[in-house]
């Protein structure tokens, strides 16, 4: 037969022991859900907010581009609206012209009533009707033509107006969300950079600059010497490092990345077109081993950041509100091609 024996008691020892372990176990538990979360170190600040200012540099290039679709459409939209006015008036001097043919006509006898026809309140329908044409003179189907023609000329230069006035209101509307993208981008960055002490940003700020200024004079170009227009592009840059980075600012005392290239550009006496994405376009593009200084370094994917070459692997660039304008190894950045301009 089985034995049933009872289970033996713990002793007041062992209830102690484990009543202990369990009251430990609850308290550490409660402790480490109460426990406020561990400050991120300096190095995970910047690593977030290098993250942030990207991705607020996507959103000002888009916003740059859209800024200026807003200035060719405002552009352009008054220069159809300059047309359809001065066409509209050509278009009454010549229907007064037809109308003082017809009061001609009608003291030598009487008028044509295919003139009278066209003369009405709703000619339109009737111009094209070979059959009303053949009843007037060579001078009156000349006069009617030419009435078709400045209609017709006007209503496609209306319709086209339309059309811009459209995309002009879909660029205006893109051009706010963007900003308000990049702006909601750069607070959050902000907000994390404050929640290091006063020394700990300084000391970020001291190691952007160290970091530059050691970057600037690794740059040996060697045999290669920055000459033309590309040279003196990049020296106009030079004399701009340090300078704040300002998202939509194109200089001269503060910039965003594709703001700084167009500045140095044109005070070489070069023309390029304002955003990352064309001036991507604006020359040949070339590989890294081709790279001479001054020519335009583009990075990323999507191509949202540019910089100048400045030789010996280092690019000079309007790097981010943090940084500004300063020197930085190309290896930093994922790079893409090279421009040379003209």
């Amino acid at each position: 037969m089985a034995s049933h024996r009872r289970p033996k008691q713990p002793t007041r020892a062992r209830v102690t022991v484990l009543t202990s372990v369990a009251a430990a176990a609850v308290a550490l538990t409660a402790q480490s859900a109460s426990a406020a979360p561990a400050k991120p170190s300096k190095d995970e600040v910047k690593s977030q907010v290098d993250a942030l200012y990207e991705e607020a540099e996507q959103a000002t290039e888009k916003f740059n581009g859209a800024k200026e679709r807003q200035a060719t459409l405002e552009k352009e939209i008054g220069q159809i609206q300059d047309q359809v006015a001065r066409g509209q008036s050509e278009l009454n001097d010549l229907r007064s012209a037809l109308g003082s043919m017809a009061s001609a006509q009608y003291r030598s006898g009487g008028i044509d009533p295919s003139l009278a026809l066209l003369l009405s309140a709703d000619p339109d329908g009737y111009l094209d009707k070979a059959s009303t044409l053949e009843h007037l003179s060579g001078k009156q189907v000349e006069a009617v033509q030419k009435i078709q023609a400045k209609q017709r000329t006007l209503a496609q230069q209306r319709q086209e107006a339309s059309g811009k006035l459209a995309d002009l209101d879909a660029t205006r509307k893109e051009l706010a969300e963007k900003k308000k993208v990049s702006s909601e981008k750069l607070a959050a960055a902000q907000a994390i950079l404050n929640t290091l002490t006063a020394q700990e940003r300084a000391a970020l700020k001291d190691e952007e600059t160290r970091a530059s200024r050691a970057a600037g004079q690794r740059v040996d170009l060697g045999d290669v010497k920055a000459s033309g227009r590309a040279g003196a592009a990049l020296a106009a840059a030079k004399t701009k490092v340090g300078s704040a980075y300002i998202s939509g600012h194109e200089g001269p005392n503060s910039f965003d990345c594709s703001g700084l290239t167009q500045w140095a550009y044109k005070q070489a006496g070069v023309n390029i077109s304002r955003v990352t994405y064309t001036q991507a376009n604006d020359g040949t593009r070339i590989s890294r081993s081709q790279l001479q200084p001054g020519d335009l370094v583009f990075f990323y994917g999507d191509l949202h950041h540019v910089g100048l070459y400045a030789g010996n692997n280092m690019t000079l660039h309007a790097s981010n509100p943090r940084g500004g304008v300063k020197y930085e190894s190309m290896d930093n950045m994922p790079f893409q091609f090279g421009v040379r301009i003209g």
